[in-house]
């Protein structure tokens, strides 16, 4: 199953120095895609629609999707997190699109035009089915290898899925760095201070606190956007665009069991108990990986050298600074495309 890269080659090869400023900085530089293009400048917020979905059935659900770039291009899959939606890569997509990547952004389990086929299957939010659901997508659209994007749920479930399918991932761009966990490792205690951060994770473990987020969804979400992203100005129209995808039908049984899972207060599924045993090791990761964090970012999060050495092949951490916050694909698209750009090509 394994195709590991040599352990050895710590840095990635051929990144200039200039190139890492600008990707920094939102800097244009140059792309080091298949056509060797530069990647043109990437105004955040320049793009309100990634276009006309796609459904397909997928495993025990059926994903709604945005396909953009040619279908003979590398294939990228981005994934969104927890509260926010595919519009988070509005900016980036088209980009790596023009730069001739073929790119798919799915809706996770619980959100937008994603529905489970069957009413009998458990709404379960259990990390490892969202990144079972992905590798079942690729089957589905006949994708062997993917460059993988992500930041919260979706970079967590990249994380497993280069993990547990390296064969299946071809590079990765994570945003806050290494987010495997286990039920173990959730029901340790943290420092208060700490603590303080996941309050609505406690909040979800109470039936008052699903019945508010089911009540208050739109109002929760923002605020978790306002202290996620402190610095971010998003206008009403920027954040109402995600917040209707919250509007599906298994939205809260699937995050509310996330994040209960987490905490040892819900079951999971049994055929994911051996998947589990290897994720609770915290294995390591060793495709070429390069990890970004925004200067800004009010949600709980690692410090870099907390997983530095969880990645053993190539590998490259990225801080952007000028007040980028937990969202960073959607704050700052240009670094984010560039960066899978250069991990796609090393």
């Amino acid at each position: 199953m394994s195709h590991f890269i040599d352990q050895q080659r710590r840095r990635f090869l051929g990144i200039a120095a200039g190139t890492l400023v600008a990707a920094r900085f939102g800097i244009t530089g140059p792309a080091h895609a298949q056509a060797r293009a530069t990647l043109p400048a990437i105004k955040p917020g320049a793009h309100t629609s990634l276009g006309p979905l796609k459904q397909i059935d997928v495993g025990v659900l059926n994903v709604g999707y945005v396909e953009m770039g040619p279908a003979s291009g590398a294939a990228v899959i981005l994934l969104h997190g927890w509260p926010y939606d595919i519009h988070s890569y509005a900016d980036v997509a088209p980009a790596l699109a023009e730069a001739g990547y073929r790119v798919i952004v799915p809706y996770l389990r619980g959100y937008g035009s994603t529905r489970f086929l069957s009413r009998e299957t458990k709404r379960s939010g259990q990390p490892i089915a969202v990144a079972a659901d992905i590798i079942a997508l690729m089957d589905a659209l006949k994708i062997e290898k993917a460059i993988l994007g992500g930041y919260d749920w979706g970079a967590r479930t990249a994380n497993i899925m280069a993990a547990l399918w390296p064969e299946r991932c071809k590079a990765m761009v994570s945003v806050s760095g290494y987010l495997i966990g286990s039920q173990e490792a959730g029901r340790m205690p943290l420092p208060p201070k700490a603590e303080l951060q996941w309050w609505y994770q406690f909040y979800f473990a109470t039936e008052r606190g699903r019945e508010g987020y089911d009540k208050y969804r739109h109002d929760f979400a923002k605020l978790i956007w306002q202290i996620a992203s402190p610095k971010w100005q998003f206008d009403d129209a920027t954040f109402d665009r995600s917040a209707a995808a919250f509007h599906n039908p298994d939205h809260v049984d699937v995050v509310v069991h996330n994040y209960r899972w987490r905490l040892g207060l819900a079951e999971g599924e049994a055929k994911y108990d051996a998947f589990e045993k290897q994720l609770a090791q915290a294995p390591v990761i060793a495709v070429p990986t390069i990890t970004m964090e925004g200067d800004a970012n009010g949600a709980p999060h690692p410090e870099p050298s907390a997983y530095a050495k969880k990645f053993s092949g190539r590998y490259e951490h990225r801080l952007l600074t000028g007040g980028i916050g937990h969202n960073l694909p959607q704050e700052a698209p240009q670094a984010f495309a560039q960066a899978i750009i250069d991990v796609a090509q090393g």
